[in-house]
């Protein structure tokens, strides 16, 4: 191939991030939520899986255990996972550190603070900890610990040197668990030791839309002969994007699969937490290929692995005008920044307050509040959006409960009534700690957990918002259903699980008062003028 020919990045070329070897997500990347996760989750993970490795294969293999904390990687690289154990030990004993530290720290605070002045606390902390917390009561005289979380960016608990990129091309395999297993080095993979906010990979991405050659690119991102050579398996001489990825006039809304909506007119396009496939060869869902060539706003509507997706925002780079986010409560070990996370690798960023308003050529987002999914964890970083587009409201419900309908009241009352309203039915979720343990700072039981549930509306909650929304349309994403999720949802229904049972009751409640409903898979496209 020609190093000065103009060429394309392929239509189902993708781009795994790892943190050392793991799947990057929000828990992973973050320096407090990453040190813990390392420390109590992925390395007694590799531990487990190096103390007999036919256990884990044998669970991966177990349909009944999809979405089990197993390791996927066949007995003969055993060697090579007992390396990348050895070299996490070595490379990131200050983590492990930390994430010690801060249990300890937690331990510290609830044992001894009473009531009266935290000040002596301080000198007892972990060493390690200091500079990075602060200690405080809330009403209810309840201390706790909470962190300075961009102070902890700037630290060495925040080593970029963690990060690295897994290119290769869709090949319609589902992919391992990405909360389970590491992602090792492969004849039909390219590792890129570097940065997600690498400029290299931005003029990688932008090759979808914009033609470049292998040259530019080889310098891009810094490769040898031997990575150029596979370089070359991800280009091709034309794009493949699709004739009728922009619209010319009225509003077009189309369902991506998940809860990744795309929203467009003539002026600009707004995605929905974007979670989008590389593989265009089924017809029956819209890829990367049907995406406008530039995006003016995504909304992340929370901070769960199938919400934000980084794999799919990275995709994105240099062809977006910014990510809208909810704003964090600010230092709680549960309530990560999603703004800090995603300007860590030069994304741009719009942090968002409940009925903040965020404008885009013709037309208006505001941020409207969320209730609920999160275990009953005091999350503040999540947000439902309400789009003025085209002329039609559109409610974006994402997981958001109807545990308290009133509040959906409310926000009728401000903003009117919604033309479409999109939903999420996924009723009953993963318990708490299949998502939350390593983060958690005190044992929690078996049954406890499994009374927390990352759970959002069933069909009376469903059709309580509906109720106060008035709205004359509900559209229920399909909760991981579609097959190129697998890697990332790892969710099995059929049609006697409860959460389909429930969609069919609100579906039916909706028929019963005249109201289109749908439960949505695959794709699906609503044009109006």
């Amino acid at each position: 191939m020609s190093d000065t020919e103009p060429r394309f990045l392929r239509s189902n070329a993708i781009l795994e991030p790892l943190v050392d070897r793991f799947y990057a997500w929000l828990h992973t990347v973050a320096p407090v939520q990453g040190s813990m996760n390392l420390a109590f989750l992925q390395v007694p993970l590799l531990e487990s899986y190096l103390e007999n490795p036919q256990v884990h294969i044998a669970a991966v293999n177990n349909p009944e255990l999809r979405g089990g904390y197993f390791v996927g990687i066949e007995e003969a690289r055993k060697d090579e996972v007992a390396d990348l154990l050895a070299a996490i030990k070595r490379d990131r004993a200050d983590m492990l550190a930390f994430a010690k530290a801060i249990i300890e720290g937690a331990d510290l605070v609830r044992e001894s603070a009473n009531g009266f002045d935290l000040t002596p606390l301080y000198p007892k902390l972990p060493s390690i900890l200091n500079g990075m917390v602060e200690l405080a009561y809330d009403a209810g005289n309840q201390a706790s610990l909470h962190f300075m979380e961009p102070v902890v960016y700037k630290s060495s608990m925040f080593d970029e040197r963690r990060q690295s990129v897994q290119l290769s091309l869709e090949d319609g395999v589902e992919r391992p668990f990405i909360l389970a297993t590491p992602r090792l080095p492969g004849p039909k993979v390219l590792d890129l030791d570097m940065p997600f906010r690498h400029p290299g990979l931005e003029a990688l991405v932008k090759a979808r839309v914009q033609p470049t050659t292998a040259g530019q690119l080889r310098e891009a991102l810094e490769l040898d002969a031997s990575q150029a050579v596979f370089l070359d398996r991800l280009l091709d001489t034309k794009p493949s994007l699709s004739p009728d990825r922009h619209i010319e006039s009225g509003g077009r809304v189309r369902y991506f699969g998940h809860a990744c909506l795309v929203m467009q007119t003539a002026q600009a396009a707004i995605i929905t937490d974007a979670f989008i496939s590389a593989d265009n060869t089924h017809g029956d869902r819209y890829t990367l290929d049907d995406l406008p060539d530039f995006i003016d706003l995504v909304l992340i509507t929370h901070g769960h692995q199938d919400h934000i997706v980084l794999e799919t925002l990275l995709q994105l780079r240099g062809r977006l005008g910014a990510v809208v986010v909810p704003r964090s409560s600010k230092g709680s070990i549960v309530d990560p920044s999603l703004g800090a996370y995603l300007r860590s690798m030069n994304l741009p960023v719009i942090e968002v307050d409940e009925f903040d308003e965020v404008p885009f050529p013709g037309g208006k987002v505001t941020a409207t509040p969320f209730l609920g999914e999160h275990s009953d964890l005091d999350i503040r970083s999540k947000s439902t959006y309400w789009v003025e587009l085209a002329g039609k409201n559109i409610f974006v419900g994402a997981d958001s409960s109807g545990i308290d309908p009133v509040l959906y009241r409310h926000i009728r009352n401000h903003l009117g009534k919604a033309d479409m309203a999109f939903l999420g039915m996924e009723c009953d979720g993963a318990p708490l700690t299949w998502l939350y343990q390593a983060i958690l700072t005190v044992t929690v039981s078996k049954k406890m957990s499994k009374s927390r549930k990352l759970s959002g509306s069933n069909a009376e909650q469903a059709a309580a918002i509906m109720t106060e929304l008035g709205s004359d349309e509900a559209y229920i994403y399909a909760m991981g259903e579609e097959s190129w999720q697998g890697h990332v949802m790892a969710t099995t229904y059929n049609e006697d699980t409860y959460q389909i049972k429930q969609i069919e009751e609100f579906l039916t409640w909706c028929k019963d008062r005249n109201i289109t409903a749908e439960h949505l898979f695959n794709k699906r496209e609503w044009r109006w003028s």
